[in-house]
C-alpha cells in the first residue's frame, strides 16, 4: 500500500509539472483558432507546427479544449460519491502538540486505506479549540485555519430547546468569497459536505468578513406570519475561521509545496482582502 501511494503521488506530481508545457500548447492552439475564425494568416512562428496543431484541435471536445490543472484534478471525482470524513484530535488532546504530530502519518495512511475523502484535525490550547486543518485525500490540498470564538450547541440552546441534532444534509451558503483564493477555500469547504435533498430544512453558512469566516448552523420552518413566513433558528455550534495557509499535498508530506500563506505584516495596502469583499 505504501509503495502504491508513493507511485501515485509521483504520477500526480509529474502531471502537475506538465502544466506549463500544456498551457504553452493551448496558447498556440488558441492563436490558430483565432486566425482561422478571423480569416487571418497563421502566425509565422506557428507555421511549422500548424498541421499537427490543427489535427489536435479537430480531435478536441469540451472536456479537452481547455487545459486542466492540478487544482482541477484534486476534486475531479468529488460529485461521484458522498464525502467520507475522518474527524480527529490527538490521542491525548491535552498533551503537547509534538505528540499529536507523531501520529499524523499513521492517521493519514489509515484514512487512505479506508477510502476517506478528507481528514479534519482539530487542535486545542488549554482545553479550548484553536485550530482546524482540512486535508483532502489522496493527494491534497491541505488548508489550515485558526479557530476563534467557539460557542457550542449547548451554550446556544437551553435545556428545554435541546433536542436530537438534525442529521439532514445542509444547504450551503457562501458569502463574499470572490477572489481566486476565496474561491479556492470555498471549494475546499464545500466538498466536506454531502449534497442535500431539496426539501432539507438545515442551512450552514460560511460568511467572510475582512478575511474572518463566520460559521453558523440553522434550521428553518414556517413562521406564524403566513404561508411565506419563515422562522430561522440557530442550533449551533458557531465559530470563526481565520485562513492562513494552503499546501498542495496532504498533512504528513513535509515536502509538499506551499500554494499560499498569510503574511499580514508584509501587506502595504491599507486593507487588503485575500478571500473577497
Amino acid at each position: 500500500m505504501l509503495r502504491r501511494n508513493v507511485r501515485l503521488r509521483k504520477e500526480y506530481l509529474y502531471r502537475k509539472n506538465l502544466e506549463g508545457n500544456e498551457r504553452e500548447i493551448y496558447e498556440k492552439k488558441r492563436k490558430i483558432r483565432e486566425a482561422l475564425q478571423e480569416g487571418k494568416p497563421i502566425p509565422t512562428e506557428l507555421r511549422n507546427e500548424e498541421a499537427k496543431l490543427r489535427q489536435e484541435i479537430d480531435l478536441e471536445d469540451q472536456n479537452t479544449a481547455v487545459p486542466r490543472s492540478h487544482i482541477d484534478d484534486e476534486y475531479a471525482n468529488a460529485t461521484e460519491k458522498e464525502p467520507k470524513i475522518l474527524l480527529t484530535t490527538s490521542r491525548d488532546p491535552s498533551a503537547p502538540l509534538t505528540r499529536f504530530v507523531k501520529v499524523i502519518s499513521e492517521i493519514i495512511e489509515t484514512a487512505r486505506s479506508h477510502d476517506f475523502t478528507d481528514v479534519i484535525f482539530v487542535s486545542e490550547n488549554r482545553g479550548k479549540p484553536d485550530g482546524l486543518i482540512i486535508s483532502h485525500l489522496p493527494f491534497g490540498p491541505t488548508a489550515y485555519f485558526q479557530l476563534l470564538n467557539v460557542v457550542t450547541r449547548h451554550e446556544i440552546q437551553t435545556k428545554k430547546e435541546m433536542g436530537k441534532m438534525s442529521e439532514q444534509y445542509p444547504h450551503l451558503i457562501f458569502e463574499r468569497f470572490t477572489t481566486q483564493m476565496g474561491k479556492r477555500v470555498m471549494n475546499i469547504l464545500k466538498h466536506i459536505f454531502p449534497v442535500p435533498k431539496l426539501d432539507a430544512k438545515r442551512i450552514v453558512t460560511f460568511s467572510n468578513e475582512s478575511d474572518y469566516i463566520s460559521f453558523r448552523n440553522h434550521v428553518y420552518d414556517k413562521g406564524e406570519g403566513g404561508p411565506k413566513s419563515i422562522e430561522l433558528k440557530e442550533i449551533g455550534p458557531r465559530f470563526e475561521l481565520r485562513h492562513y495557509q494552503v499546501k498542495l499535498g496532504t498533512l504528513e508530506q513535509d515536502e509538499a509545496e506551499v500554494e499560499w500563506v498569510l503574511r499580514p505584516y508584509m501587506n502595504t495596502a491599507k486593507k487588503r482582502k485575500f478571500l473577497g469583499e
